[in-house]
């Protein structure tokens, strides 16, 4: 990225502004970044993330002029619930291989052993073109040449990043589409919902989730139309495309990528982006004319098999939902209740889009949701 004017160091934008969050006391994470700088209140951070902890801080351009370039430095954040499979262990390998095939991406460099990436200076799309907003123009054909040039990677380019994560690489001619959403749906089984079931089956059992959950989606899931796998980001959503000063989209965040069907990151990027009804099928068509032009046999049978995907993604957000919304109320001593009702509220909707997928005989109401966390905590309060 150009380098910023030292005027701007005390605040690299306010995404990072609003981001910062309190530490209570020095982390792992801090204390390397701090050591690469002349002075800690140089820090910005951390700032928001769930998989990472991020401090953000100016260095010298390097050029021999005054300017200063803004960096990130970024550690997995320590005891960290993981509800996406994994498939690259290591982000910021990938995000090297990659460089020269996805157009604005951060770059990746060595400091004094520590792995930095450029500090995308923007704001996010979501400040941009927020829920119910159709993408301008120049942005959705620039979410296009993404999803082109995800499809145009070659997967063995990047095999060698992958190692011991929670997936796999592609294993012959029966490891096709079908294969693939059976992996995904017993990751979300046995690694969110049988996992943490001892701690939360109370719970789920009161929102009126069972043990067969998912066993219906299996079943409409095995028949999807074999495309050839490709790289997939895997987490499309606002948060993870930064706007820069001159109006073009960068792509961050890529540690949930996997190679995999091509249609998924459709779906997941519908699923998060709540697009109005006519802005879905403009993206839809994007991604399939991008795809099509990239590797012929990319969107075979997509129009099918979207609802498929897009309903494993409303099952996989209520797991996901429900233990994050446990930690969201309850970090502390005392749970937080002013924001049970809020919560409940959210909640019950995740439950209502994901009945039909879950086989939920009934969604329960927004009181009844609320109990529910309210009986949790109570069966659960620290000694």
């Amino acid at each position: 990225m150009t380098a910023l004017p030292v005027s701007v160091a005390a605040q690299p934008s306010d995404r990072a502004a609003a981001g910062q969050m309190p530490a209570a006391r020095a982390s792992e994470a801090r204390i390397r970044a701090a050591a690469l700088v002349p002075d800690e209140s140089l820090l910005v951070g951390p700032l928001k993330g769930y998989h990472h902890e991020t401090y953000a801080f100016p260095l010298p351009a390097g050029d021999g002029s005054t300017a200063q370039t803004w960096w990130k430095c970024r550690d997995p954040r320590a005891g960290l619930f993981w509800f996406d499979l994994r498939w690259f262990p290591s982000e910021k390998e990938l995000v090297r291989a990659l460089q020269g095939c996805i157009t604005r991406i951060p770059a990746v460099v060595e400091r004094e052993t520590v792995s930095l990436y450029t500090f995308i200076e923007g704001r996010t799309l979501g400040e941009i073109c927020p829920p119910g907003r159709p993408l301008s123009t120049r942005h959705a054909r620039q979410l296009g040449l993404l999803f082109h040039e995800l499809v145009s990677v070659d997967p063995d380019r990047i095999s060698g990043t992958d190692g011991p994560g929670q997936g796999r690489r592609p294993e012959g001619p029966g490891d096709d589409s079908t294969a693939f959403l059976m992996r995904l749906i017993h990751f979300t089984e046995h690694q969110v919902y049988r996992r943490h079931a001892p701690r939360y089956g109370s719970l789920f059992r009161e929102l009126g989730l069972r043990d067969d959950g998912l066993d219906r989606l299996r079943r409409v899931g095995g028949g999807l139309t074999p495309r050839p796998f490709a790289l997939i980001h895997g987490d499309l959503h606002r948060e993870n495309f930064i706007v820069d000063p001159d109006g073009d989209l960068w792509t961050i965040d890529w540690e949930l990528a996997m190679v995999g069907d091509p249609l998924y990151d459709l779906a997941t990027h519908l699923h998060l982006m709540r697009y109005p009804a006519v802005e879905q099928g403009r993206i839809a068509a994007i991604w399939r004319d991008a795809v099509e032009c990239a590797r012929p046999g990319s969107s075979d049978g997509w129009e099918r098999d979207l609802p498929v995907l897009l309903a494993y993604k409303r099952a996989q957000s209520v797991y996901t939902d429900v233990i994050r919304t446990v930690l969201a109320l309850g970090p502390g001593p005392e749970p937080q209740w002013r924001l049970l009702s809020q919560a409940a509220r959210r909640i019950r909707k995740v439950l209502a889009a994901a009945a039909e997928p879950l086989g939920l005989p009934r969604v329960p109401t927004v009181q009844e949701v609320g109990g529910a966390y309210v009986h949790w905590f109570a069966a659960n309060r620290p000694a």
